[in-house]
């Protein structure tokens, strides 16, 4: 038996007043869930686009030396 199934069993089971506060937590948790989805794909992005403006920076020079220091500690 699938776990849907077992918990809807359950649910059943329950007066009114406890579905309602097994509605509101399934809620809480899909929101929570989606949250992080959400989250997971935001870094995603910041990653590819960090990775995108590095693109071809290695191959440069370095613009400063410690020359160019005028202070150093």
């Amino acid at each position: 038996m699938a776990v849907a199934e077992r918990v809807q069993k359950y649910v059943q089971r329950l007066p009114e007043r406890l579905q309602s506060e097994v509605l509101d937590f399934v809620e809480y948790l899909l929101s929570k869930a989606e949250r992080e989805e959400n989250e997971l794909e935001e870094g995603d992005w910041q990653t590819m686009s960090l990775t995108q403006a590095m693109r071809g920076m290695e191959e440069e020079g370095a613009a400063y030396t410690t020359a160019d220091l005028k202070e150093s500690f």
